[in-house]
């Protein structure tokens, strides 16, 4: 395992559905999209897909929807598998999603219980705007974080 400095950012294609797909199942269980909407984010116009490649194993993923009309974007998943957490890739890809979708507010969804995530999100300047009750599986609530990006 190398560090997040040897991880590359690469575009995501749907060639990458297979390895995707597994990754989801990994890190989000019963939580994990369907097959059709990894179909649908690998291959929708205007959506920011990227991977992070480790010697050429996908360690992590995260895509965005940018709604330039509204200068609001959503990062709608980002996930890194567990062998490779705690090393800045989480970091590296958000960091790169923000930049990719060029929009000034951009917001997500995590479990109330995902404490590590809340505290990489709120490093990099979310703060909690809504919550989605009883919006996974097991009926726990959803935070929606938001950012307002500076220079976008």
């Amino acid at each position: 395992m190398s560090k997040p400095d040897g991880v590359v950012l690469q575009n995501a294609k749907l060639r990458d559905l297979g390895a995707l797909n597994k990754m989801e199942q990994v890190c989000f269980g019963k939580d994990a999209w369907p097959l059709l909407d990894l179909i649908a984010v690998l291959s929708l116009p205007g959506v920011v897909r990227l991977k992070a490649v480790d010697e050429k194993q996908i360690v992590g993923f995260v895509s965005g929807d940018p709604k330039p009309g509204q200068n609001l974007g959503w990062i709608t998943s980002i996930c890194v598998l567990p062998d490779y957490q705690g090393q800045g890739i989480g970091r590296k890809m958000m960091e790169a999603c923000e930049k990719g979708m060029g929009v000034s507010r951009i917001r997500l969804c995590v479990r109330r219980s995902n404490q590590n995530a809340i505290y990489l999100y709120t490093r990099l300047g979310y703060r909690e705007v809504d919550v989605w009750p009883a919006y996974y599986f097991d009926k726990e609530d959803g935070l929606i974080l938001e950012k307002i990006r500076e220079n976008s």
